[in-house]
């Protein structure tokens, strides 16, 4: 999530709630404990932009595309990138940039899937946020569908903000992982489900994941969840924030997608290299034959929002069996 001003809005949101679990989690792949390795350059670097970040990498066809976001000093806009491997990229430049009644600030911040033969993504948009939802046949040319996913009631943990999804396909449905802010501008995990990715129903149960304990590397905020299956378990690295604005990514781990725990023996991802020592946010994630490859943002300015020089990386988590 891009961390802007949240004014305060007299009118909340409102939707559907149920009481739902994600089917058996995948019992082959890789599970813990996971060894983390990174190349050290980025894969994208920020160019002419004031920052990339938010990369959201999906296999489309023949290729890798990767839509992630840019930002010029004034809009967060969704660019994309295609790829034969997921490491040398060619940019292809702007797809969406926000219109209407997402404002001004941002389009981007989003997560691609493919379903059939098109793309789906998710995106963040508006002030405050919510979740839009644009889809496209060839990766260029896209149809927005509008919003998908609002704020939350009056005193819920979601009432003042949206963002930061995260869609995967688990059985027959759609399960969409989200950054939800209230009222006391805490940003904390919940989930929704879907049969066709554009109706949602939240979990009643939400926050899936709470603030860290005082002193954590997620004391201050979580956010950008990504979330996979294998080795038996749902896994989910996701963004932490510190006091001081430094972020890290960390894991947690749960057997249903609702009830999660943090992994308390790994080690959150920090940046080694002098482009991504402040911040690793954004995580993306692949399911290969060697592991789970991690497309990621970094920055080396410790800012909750934008001006990171945000560059664009990817690593790999290393399992311990498949």
């Amino acid at each position: 999530m891009r961390f802007a001003p949240v004014f305060f809005i007299v009118l909340a949101g409102c939707g559907r709630y149920s009481d739902f679990s994600l089917p058996a989690p995948e019992s082959s792949g890789p599970r813990g404990p996971f060894a983390w390795h990174a190349s050290p350059q980025p894969v994208i670097e920020k160019g002419e932009a004031v920052d990339v970040l938010n990369p959201s990498v999906v296999r489309f066809r023949d290729r890798y595309l990767n839509l992630y976001s840019s930002w010029d000093g004034k809009t967060w806009t969704t660019a994309s990138a295609t790829s034969s491997d997921g490491v040398a990229w060619q940019k292809q430049g702007s797809i969406l940039a926000p219109q209407g009644d997402e404002g001004s600030y941002i389009a981007a911040n989003g997560t691609a899937l493919a379903v059939n033969d098109e793309i789906f993504y998710w995106y963040e948009a508006g002030n405050p946020f919510f979740i839009a939802l644009a889809r496209s046949r060839d990766g260029s040319n896209w149809t927005r569908g509008g919003r998908v996913l609002e704020r939350g009631p009056r005193g819920s943990f979601d009432e003042s903000a949206v963002a930061d999804p995260y869609v995967i396909r688990a059985g027959e449905k759609f399960y969409l992982f989200y950054l939800g802010q209230d009222r006391a501008r805490r940003q904390r995990l919940g989930v929704a489900q879907s049969s066709d990715g554009v109706r949602w129903e939240k979990l009643r149960a939400n926050p899936i994941l709470e603030l860290g304990a005082s002193g954590a590397f997620d004391e201050q905020g979580l956010g950008e969840p990504a979330v996979w299956s294998s080795g038996g378990s749902y896994w989910m690295l996701y963004t932490g924030r510190d006091r001081a604005e430094h972020r890290k990514i960390g894991l947690a781990k749960s057997q249903d997608g609702v009830h999660w725990e943090r992994d308390l023996k790994f080690p959150p991802i920090g940046g080694t290299e002098s482009w991504n020592r402040a911040v690793m946010c954004d995580p993306s994630v692949e399911l290969t034959p060697q592991g789970i490859r991690v497309w990621f943002g970094g920055g080396d300015v410790p800012r909750p929002d934008q001006n990171l020089h945000g560059q664009i990386g990817v690593g790999m988590l290393i399992g311990r069996e498949f």
